[in-house]
């Protein structure tokens, strides 16, 4: 049975990641005033995804944070999170009120967190996707054969349980179309994050592991000696890239303020813009685009495959017609676009 034992504990019997920087804003009255309505001024919290906490994505955040305050007209204060899960239960219970997340953590906040998606993110080569990847140590001469003929070889680095490209992805792209339960497949399996993967594949804790493009340029970057110990030997097909997520019940000035702030950041000509294309350049991006729920719609597909494989292998008649017709839905949507 493929991937059921996945599947119980995934959810949807796979789930995938995004690099930097996932983001959030929870609304709190403070001292300031508007000044044309005289009522106290929102203050934004603004929650960043790190793995490494403050000290590594604050820096690289705060210029943007600083700007976004005064564009909107609120504060905007940093709130440093460890999981996808927790920013999609902040935003859920309010506390969060707009964010920056990778595209299945977004799906999760728009179905069940009263989110919309308003802006999707452009990587300095003007790409909105990436690619989920699967990495080994160099010259440790583990090839993708190798490790898709399974016999419990090797150990397995998966990724967040709700990383597009960390399990999501692989499972839907790689192991699933070849009937390989990773559970069954590896010596080990354990989740982490893509930083800690990366690390253990270079430093021979693990075979292989599950990264994505972002994290890998990211790694190239800030620790090019570690970088160069990591091999890829598969990516997958493009994937969505992440957005700006903002919960639709956030007051509408404020939304649409945030709104702009984000499609114009670091375009046009003259000082203020180059200085502001060197702060996106800092989080790897070049621009943001407009993007609605329909942008997503690739990852959903992903996920609706995944929930009719666990469906079958669970023997789970209603939850196969439900992925069934949602996987009908998305396939004719898809059809009928330009």
């Amino acid at each position: 049975m493929i991937l059921s034992g996945w599947a119980r504990r995934s959810g949807i019997g796979a789930l995938a990641v995004a690099a930097l920087g996932l983001t959030g804003v929870a609304l709190a009255g403070c001292g300031e005033r508007d000044g044309a309505s005289g009522k106290p001024a929102e203050a934004v919290t603004f929650s960043i995804l790190s793995a490494q906490g403050q000290a590594s994505a604050g820096p690289l955040w705060q210029p943007l944070l600083d700007d976004m305050s005064k564009a909107v007209g609120a504060p905007v204060k940093p709130q440093f999170a460890s999981t996808y899960a927790a920013l999609v239960e902040d935003m859920k219970r309010g506390e969060v009120q707009a964010g920056w997340f990778s595209a299945q953590p977004a799906i999760d906040a728009i179905d069940d967190a009263n989110a919309e998606l308003i802006a999707r993110t452009v990587n300095q080569q003007g790409q909105d996707n990436y690619r989920a990847t699967l990495i080994v140590k160099t010259g440790s001469g583990i090839t993708l054969d190798g490790v898709m003929a399974c016999g419990r070889r090797y150990s397995f680095g998966i990724g967040d349980a709700q990383s597009t490209s960390g399990t999501l992805a692989p499972l839907t792209y790689l192991f699933t179309p070849r009937g390989i339960d990773p559970e069954r497949c590896f010596s080990s399996v354990r989740s982490a994050n893509h930083e800690r993967n990366a690390f253990e594949v270079a430093s021979g804790v693990l075979d292989v592991a599950t990264s994505n493009t972002v994290s890998g340029a990211a790694l190239q970057s800030q620790n090019p000696t570690l970088a160069e110990q990591i091999q890829v030997i598969w990516q997958s097909p493009p994937i969505p890239e992440g957005g700006i997520v903002v919960r639709e019940d956030l007051d509408p000035a404020l939304k649409e303020k945030i709104r702009s702030f984000f499609l114009t950041y670091g375009q046009g000509a003259g000082v203020e813009a180059e200085r502001q294309r060197r702060v996106l350049a800092g989080l790897r991006y070049s621009r943001f685009n407009a993007a609605d729920d329909d942008y997503l719609d690739p990852v959903r597909e992903m996920m609706a495959d995944q929930r009719l494989i666990a469906a079958r292998a669970e023997r789970n008649a209603a939850g196969v017609a439900e992925a069934e017709q949602e996987l009908q839905r998305l396939r004719a949507k898809r059809e009928v676009q330009p």
